[in-house]
């Protein structure tokens, strides 16, 4: 591999991975001359929402000349209205500043982690499979026929948590709104009493965040069951800790690994998650993307559409075209899911359309492989795709992109156009839908008139 003994030389010289934390928030401030107040509002909100952050995205990706409004800054540190006023009150009554933490915090911060929707989409209890005896399968989600999602234990946190992480519970220390397993025994038993699934989605947190050594063991296995065509890495340290495919340790054997996945006859797939122009600018970034590209491993692009960090088309234009002038392929623009901090980076769906469309507006064909606006929502992935006019009623027009029920996928269906809604749950289904495609969406009875 010719990209990988290009680096060899300057691999000891790479900054080694460090991560800060709630702990070192005070050396943050004083370095980045962070003001008292928000450095307070992140100390508060991170009792109760993860907070981590590489050294590379302060370093690289923060223009601190533009904080609090910095979309980066944005996207890692938690801000004033993530939590409700009464939230953060009661946070500052039991843990003040400079004093140790009063009776009741623990209790309390379990209280508004519940409030927060931590398991959207039933994914609790209903994409759980189960083994042979019936009983349930830990570190293992199955919502589609076609593809499981793995949760190795080591890979369950990431270079830097996203404010909006629609898997934020991962993070936060319980055990009960954790998803992991420690070997993938569980996984290739259940590939192969189901050959119909293809594709395996390595998930978290982020697979990246482990060694090489301790990703093989789980990858390696999988290439023993015959049915599986595809490997999937959903992975955010392109834009968070890019020297995880240049100039750290094991660089070269992570290069090696997706290289066998491909030498067997797979596809390697490297799903990353890619928030903002700026995340693909620096020229490490962009030998990571293509040592990523020489071990003939696929990468793809999806983010959500968040408010304040890229609630505008012209970022998703910028975003989609480097993409593709990278090698990549723009594959989702996702609505933000209802959980965590969802009030504070929420767009409403007909926004999200109308970004969306703009977005690809001015783009070649080869960009409109990205799908969006979309939710993933209990019954499956739920494109809208913009206003329409249905027997004289203002209405969403919408489609299953995936179901739990097949043979729902692409079937289209209306809703009441809602200026504020945001998430399917806040529409009605307009009467001319199919009834199926109502009861899979909002369950209940289809209904027949507003």
């Amino acid at each position: 591999m010719k990209l990988i003994a290009a680096v060899n030389d300057s691999a000891a010289e790479s900054p080694r991975y460090v991560a800060r934390g709630p702990a070192q928030l005070r050396r943050i401030a004083k370095r980045y001359d962070l003001s008292p107040q928000l450095a307070e509002t992140v100390r508060l909100l991170s009792l109760v929402l993860p907070f981590r952050v590489s050294q590379y995205v302060l370093d690289e990706l923060i223009d601190w000349s533009r904080v609090p409004d910095d979309p980066m800054y944005q996207l890692v540190f938690p801000q004033d209205g993530m939590l409700s006023p009464e939230h953060v009150r009661a946070l500052a009554a039991l843990a003040p500043h400079g004093r140790l933490a009063g009776p009741g915090l623990a209790e309390l911060v379990r209280r508004i982690r519940s409030e927060l929707n931590p398991h959207p989409a039933e994914q609790l209890s209903s994409n759980v499979p189960l083994d042979a005896r019936g009983d349930p399968i830990p570190g293992l989600q199955h919502k589609y026929d076609e593809t499981v999602l793995y949760f190795p234990s080591h890979g369950q946190t990431c270079h830097s948590y996203c404010s909006y992480c629609f898997r934020w519970a991962q993070f936060v220390g319980d055990p009960e709104l954790r998803f992991a397993t420690n070997t993938p025994d569980d996984l290739v038993a259940y590939l192969q009493r189901h050959p119909r699934v293809s594709d395996v989605l390595v998930t978290g947190g982020d697979p990246m965040i482990m060694s090489t050594a301790r990703l093989r063991e789980h990858v390696e296995p999988l290439l023993r069951v015959d049915s599986l065509r595809t490997i999937r890495f959903g992975t955010r340290a392109l834009a968070y800790w890019p020297s995880r495919f240049v100039g750290d340790r094991d660089a070269d054997d992570l290069l090696r690994l997706l290289e066998r996945v491909v030498s067997g006859g797979r596809t390697a797939a490297v799903m990353a998650h890619v928030s903002h122009p700026v995340e693909l600018e620096g020229d490490l970034v962009r030998t990571a993307i293509e040592r990523i590209r020489s071990t003939g491993a696929l990468l793809f692009t999806q983010a959500p559409l968040m408010r304040r960090v890229n609630d505008d088309a012209a970022t998703w234009r910028e975003m989609w075209t480097t993409q593709l002038s990278l090698g990549m392929t723009p594959y989702y623009l996702f609505v933000a899911r209802d959980t965590g901090a969802q009030d504070y980076f929420k767009v409403p769906l007909r926004r999200a359309a109308q970004i969306y469309r703009d977005g690809l507006s001015g783009m070649s064909g080869l960009g409109r492989t990205v799908r969006g606006p979309v939710m993933s929502a209990t019954p499956g992935k739920v494109a809208v795709d913009g206003p329409a006019v249905l027997n004289g009623d203002r209405v969403l027009s919408l489609r299953l992109l995936q179901a739990r029920d097949p043979s729902l996928v692409g079937r289209p269906f209306w809703a009441y156009d809602n200026a504020a809604a945001a998430w399917v749950d806040e529409l009605v289904p307009h009467p001319s839908s199919d009834p199926e495609l109502v009861r899979a969406v909002w369950g209940g009875p289809a209904l027949t008139s507003r």
